[in-house]
C-alpha cells in the first residue's frame, strides 16, 4: 500500500524512532507526567466558575467571589508555567533525538562506498540529513507527546461534563459526528499534501544542488533560460502540494468553528429548557460548559493536523532509516582486521581482477600485474579503458567483484581503510579544495599536523611563496570549491596535501592533465624527489610525461594489452606503439 495512502502511521518505525530517545528516558517521563497533571487539571476552572456563578454569585456572597478569583488565577499562573516547560521539554528532547540521528547519519554516509554516491543524487542525501530528520523532531515537538497530552485533556474534560450533566454532554455531542467526518477528510487530504511536499522538497534541492554546483556549465552554454523552466516546473509542484495543504486548512478550521457553535447552541436551548421546565438556575452549568466546549474544541482542531505529523515523521524517518540501513559499506571480516605494526612498504598485485560499476558491465576484465616496492609505473589507455578504476580499487573506494589486490602480500579487504589509505598519498584529477583556508584544506584539519610541516612540503614543490604573496598567507580562504584559484594552483596545493602524510604509495591521477606549463614543471620537479624510495602510479594522457616509468601498463577496454619499458613497448610495435605514434603525429601537427 502507498505511504500516503496509510490510515495508521507504521508503529515500529514510531518505536524505533524511540529508541534514541532512551537515553533522555529522564524526560520523557517528565514530559509524560506533565502532561497527565495538565489534564487533570483542565476542567478544575470550569468546576470554580460554575461554583462561583451558582452559589456564590446568585448568593451575594462578594468576599467568596474574590478568593474564588484569586484562586483561579492562580491556576492559570501554574498551568501557564507547566505548559511552558512541558513545551521546553517535548522541544529539547525533539531536538536531541534530532542530533542523536543526524550524527549517525552522517557517520553512516561517510562510511559508504563510493557506489552510493553514484547512484544517490547528493541533494536527496542532503535532504535525508537535515529535512527529514527535522521532521522527525517534530514527532517530539508537535505530535505523538502533544497527542497524548491533548487525548488527556480530552478524556478529563468528557468526563466531567458527564459528572455535571450527563444529558446536557449528549446533547453537545450531537454535532460532533460531522467533526469526525471533517477530520478525517481532513487527515487524509493533508497526509497526501505532505507527502507531496516532501518529494518536492527534496527534488528541488537536488535539483538546485546539482547545477548551482555545474552553474559554469549552464552559463557557458547560454542553458539558462532552459533549467530555470525546468526549476520553476520543479518549483510550482512544491507550490501546489502547498496550496492543496492550505485549502484543506481553510476548509477545515472553520467547519469545527460551525460544529462548536453548533453545540454551544444546543447546550444554551437544552439548558435553557429545562431552566423553564424545572424552575431552577441553569446559570452556572451554561457558563462552565460553554468553556468545557472551548477546553474540547482547542485540542480537536489540532489532533488531526498533529496525527500528520506524526505519519510524515514516521514517513521521514523511513526514508532517514533506509540510509541507516544501508549495507553498501566496508564490513570487518570475521577474523576481524590484520593491524601490521610496520608501514606499507608498497608492493601491489593485482590477481585476476574484475570490477563493474553496474551488474556485469565489466570495467576491468582479468587484469592481473605486479608492483614491486618502490617502483614507478604507469597506466595508459584511451578514456573510459580502467585506468582510473585501478586507483579507485586500489584505495578501495570499490569492492571487486571477482578476484584479488593485496599490497605487501596481504588482501586489501584484511586490512583497515584508515591503515590502508593513510599509506597511499592520491592526487585525483578532479581538485576539490574546501570552503575554508588553504592550511584547512591542505591538512584537512588534522590537529596533529603542525604548520611547520606544511611550510617544508610547501617549499618541497616551490609554493609556499606563492601562497605568502595571497592575503593571509596560509590562512587565505579559497572558498568553496576553490574558486579564487586557478586550477593549476588548486592542483599544487592537493599536491602538497598528498605529500604531507608521506606516504609509501603515491598515486597521480591525470595530475598534471590539465595545468599549465610552469604548474607541470612544479608538479613535475616535485615527483621526482618524492617518488624515490616510493611506489609510484602515475596515469597521464601525454607519453611525454611517462618515459622514465620503471613499467608501464597499457589497457584497452578494460583489458591489460601489453606492459614493459617505454623503450620495450615502442621496439614490440604494438598498441602502445600506435598511442605513441597517434600522438606524436598530434603534437607535431
Amino acid at each position: 500500500m502507498p505511504q500516503e495512502k496509510k490510515l495508521f502511521f507504521d508503529i515500529s518505525k514510531l518505536r524505533r524512532i524511540f529508541q534514541y530517545a532512551a537515553p533522555y528516558k529522564a524526560k520523557f517521563y517528565w514530559s509524560v507526567a506533565l502532561a497527565i497533571f495538565l489534564a487533570a487539571l483542565t476542567p478544575v476552572r470550569p468546576l470554580l466558575i460554575q461554583l462561583t456563578v451558582d452559589k456564590y454569585i446568585t448568593q451575594s456572597l462578594p468576599r467568596m467571589v474574590v478568593y474564588i478569583t484569586i484562586i483561579q488565577i492562580g491556576i492559570i499562573l501554574i498551568e501557564t508555567l507547566l505548559r511552558f516547560v512541558f513545551s521546553y521539554i517535548t522541544a529539547w528532547l525533539g531536538q536531541a533525538v534530532v542530533k542523536d540521528m543526524r550524527v549517525a547519519v552522517y557517520k553512516k554516509i561517510l562510511g559508504l562506498n563510493l557506489r552510493q554516491f553514484d547512484r544517490t543524487p547528493i541533494g536527496t542525501l542532503t535532504t535525508r540529513s537535515i529535512n527529514d530528520i527535522e521532521s522527525i523532531n517534530e514527532i517530539f515537538s508537535d505530535g505523538l507527546i502533544p497527542i497524548i497530552a491533548d487525548l488527556l485533556s480530552i478524556v478529563c474534560v468528557l468526563t466531567f461534563m458527564f459528572w455535571v450533566d450527563w444529558q446536557l454532554t449528549l446533547i453537545a455531542l450531537i454535532p460532533f459526528p460531522i467533526m469526525i467526518i471533517a477530520t478525517y477528510y481532513f487527515k487524509e487530504s493533508i497526509n497526501k499534501s505532505f507527502f507531496k511536499v516532501r518529494n518536492a522538497v527534496a527534488a528541488l534541492n537536488a535539483y538546485a544542488q546539482e547545477h548551482l554546483s555545474g552553474m559554469n556549465v549552464v552559463q557557458a552554454f547560454a542553458a539558462e533560460r532552459n533549467e530555470f523552466n525546468k526549476f520553476k516546473a520543479i518549483n510550482k509542484q512544491h507550490r501546489n502540494a502547498n496550496i492543496n495543504a492550505i485549502f484543506a486548512y481553510s476548509v477545515f478550521f472553520p467547519v469545527i468553528e460551525i460544529v462548536l457553535a453548533l453545540s454551544i447552541g444546543l447546550v444554551v436551548w437544552f439548558a435553557a429548557k429545562e431552566a423553564l421546565h424545572l424552575q431552577q438556575s441553569q446559570q452556572g452549568v451554561i457558563v462552565s460548559f460553554i468553556l468545557c466546549l472551548n477546553l474540547l474544541f482547542r485540542p480537536l482542531r489540532m489532533i488531526a493536523d498533529k496525527f500528520n505529523v506524526v505519519q510524515m515523521g514516521v514517513i521521514a524517518s523511513d526514508r532517514v532509516f533506509t540510509v541507516l540501513d544501508n549495507d553498501d559499506e566496508e564490513k570487518t571480516p570475521e577474523s576481524g582486521y590484520i593491524q601490521p605494526e610496520k608501514r606499507v612498504e608498497g608492493s601491489i598485485d593485482f590477481k585476476h581482477v574484475s570490477f563493474a560499476y553496474v551488474d556485469e558491465h565489466w570495467v576491468l576484465n582479468d587484469v592481473s600485474f605486479e608492483i614491486d616496492p618502490g617502483q614507478t609505473v604507469a597506466i595508459v589507455g584511451h578514456t573510459g579503458s580502467g585506468k582510473t578504476t585501478i586507483i579507485s580499487l586500489i584505495n578501495r573506494f570499490y569492492n571487486i567483484q571477482k578476484g584479488s589486490i593485496e599490497i605487501d602480500g596481504i588482501d586489501i579487504k584484511k586490512l583497515s581503510t584508515d591503515y590502508l589509505r593513510e599509506n597511499i598519498g592520491v592526487v585525483l584529477q578532479d581538485v576539490f579544495l574546501f570552503s575554508g583556508s588553504i592550511m584547512d584544506n591542505i591538512t584537512l584539519r588534522n590537529p596533529d599536523i603542525t604548520k611547520e610541516q606544511v611550510i617544508a612540503a610547501a617549499k618541497m614543490i616551490d609554493m609556499h611563496d606563492f601562497i605568502m604573496r595571497l592575503p593571509g598567507g596560509y590562512d587565505y580562504n579559497v572558498k568553496e570549491r576553490g574558486a579564487t584559484l586557478s586550477l593549476g594552483q588548486r592542483q599544487l596545493i592537493s599536491f602538497i596535501r598528498a605529500l604531507l602524510y608521506d606516504p609509501s604509495i603515491l598515486v597521480l591521477d591525470e595530475a598534471t592533465s590539465s595545468i599549465d606549463t610552469e604548474s607541470e614543471i612544479l608538479i613535475q620537479k616535485a615527483t621526482d624527489k618524492l617518488i624515490q624510495g616510493r611506489t609510484s602510479i602515475v596515469i597521464a594522457h601525454r607519453l611525454s610525461t611517462i618515459r622514465k616509468a620503471d613499467k608501464i601498463l597499457v589497457l584497452d577496454k578494460g583489458v591489460l594489452k601489453e606492459a614493459g619499458t617505454h623503450t620495450q613497448l615502442l621496439a614490440r610495435g604494438g598498441f602502445y606503439a600506435q598511442l605513441h605514434k597517434m600522438q606524436f603525429e598530434k603534437e607535431m601537427a
